[in-house]
């Protein structure tokens, strides 16, 4: 059973709300792809600094990702909610009025260059210096919160309600949650003993496709993800992480991570032909730099779960087996550069090759 409806189970009002936030968030994506990505990647020709480009293997699925962190590397943590978070959740992430984004909060922080020409419009989604305000605000530590606004002549408007959000659920608890829902335990997470549930807890990493040792913003992107399927409604979270070099999107969908490849000639080639393509069009929509005899594109691995990481059909507690896979990768894609709006995602087969 999901913990969220289909779009066929509600009602209409509740129809358009979807299909808005998916509009809206199709507009995240590209924003932050090009922020954890592009940007990232001029930063580091802008200090003269090699890029760190990922290797396959860190995209299968248990990969051990180096524990080195760049500079240069864009990071961030970003919470975006289809529905309100309700008030008594703020015992565990940290929203109040004192990091909701108003003029006077973001001026009592002396690392923001904000203007003092700041409209509190420019929080909604649809504003047009929206796109300026969340880059300013992303380097912020801890989450940035984007939900529906409760309030008034904006209901029903999205906005970047606030900033600095701490995310204070125990790991413990999530892996809890996630190994109820899975029915690994009807109750505790102690309750099979004390290897069960560290056993659990590296399974909870792997169920989001992170290794256990996994740095905080990642860490908090998950527990967040777990935390908010108490929420009515879908979460998408984001994470842009300065050790993984990735854009991690974490949705009602799964899990998807969005890094930047090298390609040999050879391959761009392969690719443009068996997609219909022209080298020129290719180069104009895909290629974000050419390299000598290679190519830099986005590359997105979309991970699906096995059967040991969904609730059991026959609702039926089971015991946990740690040596199973619970994530596979499921789909393979080339994306188009953010902005692009002509061009889909180009299936590819790579990380097993």
């Amino acid at each position: 059973m999901a913990f969220w409806n289909y779009r066929e189970e509600l009602s209409r009002t509740d129809q358009i709300r979807r299909s808005y936030y998916e509009l809206l968030r199709d507009e995240l994506d590209h924003l932050l792809l090009q922020h954890a990505l592009i940007d990232s990647y001029q930063n580091f020709a802008a200090h003269q600094i090699d890029f760190p480009f990922v290797e396959k293997r860190e995209l299968k699925p248990r990969a051990r990702i180096p524990d080195q962190e760049y500079e240069s590397q864009n990071a961030f943590l970003v919470i975006f909610v289809e529905d309100i978070l309700p008030a008594e959740h703020k015992k565990y992430i940290r929203f109040f009025d004192v990091n909701k984004t108003t003029k006077t909060n973001l001026m009592k922080f002396k690392t923001l260059e904000l203007s003092r020409n700041f409209d509190r419009n420019w929080k909604y989604l649809e504003s047009i210096n929206f796109r300026n305000l969340i880059k300013l605000l992303l380097p912020v530590d801890y989450a940035l919160l984007i939900q529906r606004d409760p309030s008034g002549i904006a209901k029903g408007r999205y906005s970047l309600s606030h900033f600095h959000v701490r995310i204070d659920w125990p790991i413990a608890d999530a892996a809890e949650d996630l190994a109820q829902s899975l029915r690994y335990i009807s109750k505790d997470l102690y309750e099979k003993g004390d290897k069960y549930a560290e056993d659990l807890q590296k399974k909870f990493f792997e169920f989001y496709g992170l290794p256990v040792m996994a740095g905080g913003r990642r860490t908090a992107a998950i527990v967040a993800s777990q935390y908010m399927k108490k929420i009515p409604g879908i979460t998408t979270v984001y994470a842009g992480s300065s050790e993984a070099r990735s854009l991690i999107r974490i949705s009602e969908r799964g899990v998807s991570k969005a890094v930047l490849m090298r390609f040999p000639a050879g391959d761009i080639q392969q690719i443009i032909d068996s997609n219909g393509l022209t080298p020129r069009s290719f180069k104009k929509n895909y290629i974000v730099d050419s390299l000598k005899n290679e190519a830099v594109c986005i590359f997105q691995a979309t991970y699906a779960r096995t059967y040991h990481s969904r609730p059991p059909e026959d609702g039926k507690l089971r015991e946990i087996k740690p040596d199973v896979n619970w994530l596979a990768v499921g789909e393979q894609h080339i994306l188009p550069k953010p902005g692009v709006w002509k061009y889909p995602p180009l299936p590819i087969n790579i990380i097993y090759t």
